[in-house]
C-alpha cells in the first residue's frame, strides 16, 4: 500500500493567495521528506476557496525540490480544454518530473467553472471520454494529424514542414502515456463503472461514507468485467480525512469545534452540492436527511481521528470492510493549526502506515 497526499485544495477565501500557495508547497515538501508516494493537486478556475487553476504549473515548481513523490493531477478538467492544450501540457510536465506524474482527469465539478467554460448543459462525460481518446490519439501518432470528434478536431495538416521540425506535437516521457485516473463521488458512481471499463485507475473522494466507497468498487468491477478485463485493486485510491494526534483528547477537542478547519471544510462541501442536490454523496444510506447533515455527524462520518493507535484501528476496520487497495491519499486541510497537521502527517507516516501495510499484506495473501 501507498500514502499519498490530496489537495483540492481547499482554503479559507479570506486568506492571502501568497501565503496559501506557500502552504500547499510546504505541506507537499513535507511529504516527501516523511516518505509519502504520490501528492495530487486540483484545478479550479472561478473559486477563490478552491484556488489552483493550473495543478500543472503549480506542481511544476515542486519537480526541482523533490526526488521521490510522484505527482497526480486531482482533477484536469477535460470539457474546459481543448485536447491539443492538456496533450502539449502534460508531456511537457511528464518531461520535466522524469515520469513522476499521473494524469487525473475528470469531467469538472464546479458551477462557477461550467458556467465560464459553457460547459453546464453539455454532456460533460462525453466530452471528457473524447478529450482523453483525442489525446491518446496524438500521443501515438505522427503529423500529418487528422482527428475528427463529435467536440473537438484535431488537424495539422498543410502547415507540416519535416525538414525544419513543424508539425509534430510533443510526446509524454512516459510510454506510450502516462497512467490515467479518475475520481468517483456519488454512490454507485457511474464514473467509476467508466474508469473500470476503460482500465484506468480509479480516485473514491473523501467525502463519501466507507459504505459507498465499496459501491465504488463494485460498479468499477461490473465495468471491468462488462468489457472482459481484471479490475486491479492496486489501481483503487481511496481518500480519507485524517487527523493524527498524540492522544485521543487532543483530537475530539479540536473536532468539537465546528470552526475547525476539517468542520469548515465539511460545510462548505454540504453548503456547496447541497445547491445541485448532490448531498445524497455524503450520507451512509438514502434514508438520512439533509437536517442529519450537521457538520459534528459528517465529522463523524467521514474523519479518522485520534491517536496512532486510534486512527490505525480505524483504518483496519474501513480496510475491512472494503477490501484492500493500492493507496491512502490522506486530503489536504486549511492549516489552521499548522503543528497540529504537521505532526498529523508525521505520525500517519510513520506509526500508522507500517502496520496497515502489514494488515494489507495479510490480506492479499490470504486472496
Amino acid at each position: 500500500m501507498k500514502l499519498g497526499l490530496f489537495m483540492m485544495p481547499l482554503h479559507d477565501p479570506r486568506r492571502a493567495y501568497m501565503d496559501v500557495l506557500r502552504e500547499d508547497r510546504e505541506a507537499i515538501l513535507l511529504a516527501e521528506e516523511l516518505g509519502y508516494d504520490e501528492a495530487w493537486v486540483g484545478e479550479h478556475y472561478s473559486c477563490k476557496t478552491e484556488p489552483i487553476a493550473s495543478p500543472l504549473q503549480f506542481m511544476a515548481t515542486l519537480v526541482p525540490v523533490t526526488r521521490r513523490i510522484v505527482f497526480g493531477t486531482g482533477v484536469l478538467n477535460l470539457p474546459q480544454h481543448h485536447p491539443a492544450q492538456i496533450a502539449g501540457d502534460v508531456a511537457q510536465f511528464d518531461h520535466l518530473a522524469g515520469g513522476r506524474f499521473i494524469m487525473g482527469v475528470g469531467p469538472g465539478g464546479l458551477g462557477s467553472d461550467f458556467e465560464l467554460f459553457e460547459t453546464m448543459e453539455k454532456d460533460r462525460t462525453a466530452m471528457m471520454v473524447e478529450s482523453v481518446e483525442t489525446i491518446h490519439a496524438i500521443w501515438r501518432s505522427d503529423p500529418p494529424y487528422r482527428i475528427h470528434g463529435r467536440f473537438w478536431n484535431v488537424v495539422v495538416d498543410t502547415q507540416v514542414r519535416p525538414e525544419l521540425g513543424i508539425g509534430p506535437m510533443l510526446k509524454p516521457f512516459q510510454a506510450p502515456y502516462p497512467p490515467l485516473a479518475v475520481s468517483a463521488m456519488s454512490p454507485k458512481s457511474g464514473t467509476a463503472r467508466l474508469a473500470g471499463e476503460r482500465g484506468w485507475g480509479l480516485v473514491s473522494a473523501n467525502f463519501t461514507p466507507p459504505n459507498q466507497v465499496l459501491s465504488h468498487w463494485h460498479a468499477y468491477c461490473e465495468g471491468a468485467e462488462s468489457a472482459g478485463r481484471s479490475p486491479d485493486r492496486g489501481r483503487w485510491r481511496v481518500a480519507r480525512s485524517i487527523v493524527c494526534t498524540e492522544s485521543d483528547q487532543e483530537a475530539a477537542e479540536y473536532l468539537a469545534d465546528d470552526a475547525c478547519s476539517p468542520g469548515w471544510y465539511y460545510k462548505y462541501l454540504r453548503d456547496n452540492l447541497s445547491a445541485f442536490r448532490m448531498t445524497k454523496i455524503f450520507k451512509p444510506d438514502e434514508s438520512m436527511s439533509d437536517e442529519e447533515l450537521t457538520v459534528q455527524r459528517m465529522l463523524e462520518l467521514m474523519v479518522l481521528s485520534g491517536s496512532p493507535r486510534r486512527v490505525l484501528d480505524q483504518c483496519v476496520a474501513l480496510v475491512d470492510a472494503i477490501g484492500w487497495f493500492g493507496t491512502l491519499l490522506v486530503t489536504h486541510k486549511d492549516w489552521d493549526r499548522p503543528d497540529l497537521h504537521r505532526r498529523s502527517m508525521r505520525l500517519l507516516a510513520e506509526q500508522v502506515v507500517p502496520r496497515l501495510r502489514q494488515h494489507m499484506t495479510a490480506l492479499q495473501a490470504a486472496e
